[in-house]
C-alpha cells in the first residue's frame, strides 16, 4: 500500500536519484502506462462519433446532443484532474493510477449494451473519471524522478506516447468495427487493453512520491553555484486547495496564462473528436479513411513532441507555446479551405503539429515555476481549467453547429478561438525555464 506523505523520513530518500537514465526502468513502466490511457479514449474517437445516427440513434443534425459526451468528458475529467493532483500527495501517485483503471472496467461493456446515446454520455462520463486520474498520473510521476532540465524532454515523451496511443486506437478501432461491427470491435479493443493496465499498474508500477519528497527536501537546502534558480510563484510553504486554486487561475499571472491557454486548445480537441469524423463521414469518407485522416493529426501531434519537449528545454517554453496555438488554429481554418484526403490530412498535421509545440511545454511552463511541494496540486489544477476545455469547447462547437446548421462554424469558431488566447498568452505570459530566465540571486528558497 502507497505511504502517505508524511510517512516518509530522509532515511528513506538518501537511496533514490532524479534523472530519466537512473529511473528508466519506471521511466518505461509510465510511458507504456500512458500509452494505454492513450488507447482508453482513442478507441471512442472514431467510430462512436461518426456512426452516432446509424448505431446510436441519435437523430441527423443534432449538433448539441453529439456535443453532449465530450462535454460530459470535459467537465468530469477536468474536476478528477483537481482531485487526482491533491489527493495523490496524500496518498501516493500509484494508488490515485489503480483507482483510474479500476473505473475503466465498465466503458466496454457499456458501448456494447448501449441501446441509446445516454449510454455513451454516461461510459464517457467514467472515461473522464479514468482520464483524469490515470493520465495525470502519468505525467506528474514523470516528473516526479526526472530533472529540473529534462522537464520538456519528459513531457514531451510523455505526450508522445499517449496521443501516438490515441492515434492507434482510432486507426485499430475503425479497422475491428468495419470486420466485427462496431460494438464488439469495441468490446474486445476496450477489455484488452483496461486487463493490460490494471496488471501492469498493481504488479509493476512503483509509486513516485518518495522522489518529489527527495526534490523539496533538496529544494531547501542552500543552493550551490550556478544551480537552477527558478522564479517560483509566491504562496506560503504548503498552500492550501483554495490558495493553489487562486495562483493558478488568476492571482500569478504567468500561470493564469497558461491556464486560460491549456483550456482553449482543448477546443481542437474537442472538435476532431466530435465534429471532425462527422465531417468526414457526411463527406462520404470510409470509416477507414475517416481513422487514418484523424490519426494523422494524433501521430504529428505525438510524434512531434519527441523533438518540440526537448526543444523547448534548450530554446524555452515562451515562444513554443504561442507559436503553436496559431499554427494549431490556422491547422482548423485549412480545413474548411480545400477539400479531399490529401488537404484534409495535410491541415489534420499542421494543427497536430502546432499541438506539439505548445502541449507538453505548457505543462513545464507550470512545473518550472511551481515548488515541489505541490507541484502536484498545481498541475492538478492546470489539467483540471485545460480539461474543461473539452466541455466548454464542445458546448461552443456544438452551438456553433447548431445555429447555423453546419459544422463548418464549429470550425471557424474554434480557429478564432486559437488565435485570440494565443495573442493573450503572448501577452500575459513570459519565459519559464530557470536556466533562460532565472530567479534573482538574492531569492531564497521558503525556510524548512
Amino acid at each position: 500500500m502507497p505511504q502517505k506523505n508524511d510517512d516518509f523520513t530522509g532515511d528513506d530518500l538518501g537511496h533514490l536519484t532524479h534523472g530519466i537514465r537512473e529511473n528508466l526502468d519506471q521511466f518505461v513502466h509510465q510511458l507504456i502506462q500512458v500509452l494505454l490511457v492513450g488507447f482508453a479514449i482513442g478507441m471512442m474517437r472514431t467510430v462512436v462519433p461518426a456512426l452516432a445516427e446509424s448505431e446510436f440513434g441519435v437523430a441527423r443534425g443534432s449538433f448539441l446532443m453529439l456535443s453532449a459526451f465530450v462535454v460530459a468528458f470535459g467537465v468530469v475529467k477536468g474536476v478528477l484532474n483537481f482531485v487526482a493532483g491533491r489527493l495523490s500527495e496524500r496518498i501516493g501517485r500509484q494508488r490515485v493510477l489503480l483507482w483510474g483503471w479500476i473505473a475503466a472496467i465498465p466503458i466496454p461493456f457499456m458501448i456494447y449494451f448501449a441501446p441509446n446515446w445516454g449510454w455513451i454520455v454516461a461510459a464517457t462520463v467514467l472515461l473522464g473519471v479514468n482520464q483524469g486520474l490515470a493520465w495525470s498520473m502519468t505525467q506528474t510521476a514523470k516528473l516526479d524522478i526526472t530533472r529540473p532540465d529534462q522537464r520538456g524532454l519528459t513531457l514531451g515523451l510523455n505526450e508522445f506516447s499517449g496521443y501516438v496511443g490515441v492515434a492507434i486506437a482510432g486507426i485499430v478501432t475503425g479497422y475491428a468495427a468495419a470486420a466485427l461491427g462496431p460494438r464488439l470491435g469495441l468490446l474486445l479493443f476496450g477489455v484488452a487493453v483496461v486487463a493490460v493496465a490494471l496488471v501492469l499498474t498493481r504488479v509493476w508500477v512503483r509509486d513516485t512520491l518518495p522522489w518529489a519528497k527527495l526534490e523539496a527536501a533538496n529544494y531547501r537546502k542552500p543552493r550551490a553555484a550556478g544551480a537552477f534558480r527558478p522564479r517560483y510563484a509566491h504562496a506560503a510553504e504548503a498552500p492550501g486547495t483554495w490558495e493553489v486554486f487562486a495562483i493558478m487561475s488568476w492571482r500569478d499571472r504567468r500561470l493564469a496564462a497558461v491556464s486560460q491557454a491549456g483550456l482553449v486548445e482543448k477546443f481542437v480537441d474537442a472538435l476532431v473528436w466530435v465534429m471532425f469524423p462527422v465531417f468526414l463521414y457526411s463527406q462520404d469518407v470510409s470509416l477507414p479513411n475517416i481513422g487514418w485522416i484523424v490519426g494523422v493529426y494524433g501521430f504529428v501531434w505525438g510524434g512531434s513532441q519527441l523533438f518540440t519537449g526537448r526543444l523547448s528545454d534548450h530554446v524555452g517554453r515562451y515562444w513554443p507555446n504561442v507559436l503553436g496555438m496559431w499554427i494549431c488554429g490556422a491547422g482548423v481554418a485549412m480545413v474548411m479551405l480545400g477539400d479531399g484526403v490529401v488537404w484534409w490530412s495535410l491541415s489534420a498535421a499542421i494543427a497536430g503539429f502546432g499541438m506539439a509545440l505548445l502541449y507538453p511545454n505548457l505543462s513545464a511552463a507550470v512545473a518550472d515555476i511551481t515548488p515541489p511541494d505541490w507541484r502536484g496540486s498545481a498541475i492538478g489544477i492546470y489539467r483540471f481549467w485545460r480539461d474543461l476545455g473539452y466541455g466548454i469547447g464542445a458546448l461552443g462547437l456544438g452551438l456553433a453547429a447548431h445555429f447555423t446548421g453546419t459544422t463548418e462554424a464549429a470550425f471557424w469558431f474554434v480557429a478564432v478561438s486559437m488565435l485570440l488566447s494565443g495573442a493573450l498568452l503572448a501577452w500575459w505570459s513570459e519565459e519559464t525555464h530557470p536556466r533562460l530566465n532565472p530567479a534573482d540571486e538574492a531569492a531564497t528558497p521558503p525556510d524548512a
